[in-house]
């Protein structure tokens, strides 16, 4: 069972901000007929909705593995996690950002975690993953990182 698993939804607003679609193809296919321009705005609505769904990447810590999307590393070569919110967050995505640094984030997806990379071979030098709880999720990779004690 994994320590923490998020699945990155769009917020219900990106489903309104969708709905644009349908005013503008009812502007374009409405003068060719009322059935192609209905019929078009519906199928671009619901096509453009599965896609941002279908989409939507996982961020999970199991068994000493961190995976953001399609990128996996093993926790034993991550730094302490740092999660942060608000304007600390929208700062980690904008003028504090790394250029260097790879990412994994969503603009409705408010918290973000910074993950340091310990591997001297990645060019990279820290994970930026969108979390909805980051403080969870740096707790999840920093429990996980930790070897477990001998007895």
């Amino acid at each position: 069972m994994p320590e923490y698993r998020e699945k990155l939804r769009p917020s219900p607003w990106l489903f309104v901000i969708i709905a644009l679609v349908i005013p503008a193809s009812l502007l374009v296919f409405l003068p060719i007929s009322m059935l192609a321009g209905v019929l078009t705005a519906a199928g671009l609505y619901l096509g453009s909705a599965l896609l941002v769904v279908l989409a939507s990447p996982t961020v999970q810590v199991s068994g000493g593995t961190l995976t953001a999307g399609r990128a996996t590393i093993d926790t034993s070569l991550l730094g302490e996690a740092v999660a942060f919110a608000g304007a600390d967050a929208t700062a980690e995505r904008g003028p504090r950002l790394d250029a260097r640094a790879w990412l994994l984030i969503r603009g409705w997806v408010p918290g973000v975690v910074r993950i340091p990379l310990e591997d001297p071979t990645d060019p990279a030098p820290y994970w930026l993953v969108s979390s909805r709880q980051p403080q969870k999720m740096a707790a999840a990779i920093n429990r996980s990182r930790r070897p477990a004690s001998s007895n």
